[in-house]
């Protein structure tokens, strides 16, 4: 075997199909593009989600609901949680609940009132339910919201 031996194999190699070049190519008046339409023009191109004329579907999809601009996101702790976790009389932060692991995102904190406080805690949060500031206040504890 030699370098001058080496050939592709048979079928890899092939003339490049000339369209649109006369009837004797066997490729001529339609050029391989089927009959008339947008297809078949030079420079067709569709826009992206074009069903062929037919009604799109994120226009056939009935539209629902709206996002309110205004929501404000809390991260929320119960006090059955709170009760749990911390000794009486500590100080229970938004960076203290970070840190133990019981919110997950740097957001504001809402406290609700799941569960029962036994234990005088100092909380401070961005937000309380009406019932958990009630019982965090009937346990000896204070509630202080942080602005």
């Amino acid at each position: 075997m030699n370098l001058s031996d080496l050939r592709p194999p048979r079928g890899a190699k092939h003339s490049k199909k000339r369209v649109g070049r006369g009837q004797g190519s066997g490729q001529g008046v339609q050029a391989g593009r089927g009959h008339k339409g947008a297809k078949s023009r030079s420079g067709f191109k569709h826009k992206r989600g074009f069903e062929g004329g037919q009604m799109p579907l994120h226009r056939r999809v009935p539209k629902r609901g709206f996002t309110n601009i205004f929501r404000e996101e809390f991260d929320v702790v119960n006090l059955d949680t709170l009760s749990e976790r911390f000794e009486k009389g500590t100080e229970i932060t938004p960076a203290l609940l970070k840190a133990q692991g019981l919110v997950s995102r740097n957001q504001r904190v809402k406290v609700l009132g799941r569960g029962d406080v036994t234990k005088a805690l100092t909380v401070r949060a961005h937000k309380f339910s009406g019932k958990a500031a009630e019982k965090i206040a009937a346990a000896g504890g204070t509630a202080e919201v942080l602005a």
